[in-house]
């Protein structure tokens, strides 16, 4: 479950470097829940094509992360944003961590 929900965090940050295509069906797999077998009836392609699409994507998002690690520096953000008293800097690093999200 933690991994699906790091995939979906992934996902929410990098989602604007994939196709359309790509989106639908991480979407329909991810949020929908529909199995890959309905996914590939919706999109007259193979199950086969969907099973490599996500997986590829997946794949994608770790390595997009290792690289630019948005959701890292977002992480931290939250952190230190949570131990922080003054009400302005609490708010201020709420304000870059919506930019960054």
């Amino acid at each position: 479950m933690i991994e699906r929900v790091r995939i979906i965090k992934l996902f929410d940050i990098y989602s604007s470097l994939f196709t359309d295509k790509q989106v639908s069906y991480f979407k329909d797999y991810y949020f929908e829940d529909l199995s890959l077998s309905e996914i590939a009836n919706n999109y007259n392609v193979s199950k086969t094509i969907v099973s490599k699409t996500i997986n590829k994507i997946e794949k994608k998002l770790e390595e997009y992360e290792s690289n630019l690690k948005v959701l890292t520096l977002i992480e931290k953000l939250t952190t230190i944003k949570e131990n922080v008293k003054d009400e302005s800097i609490k708010k201020e690093l709420e304000n870059i961590i919506i930019s960054l999200d």
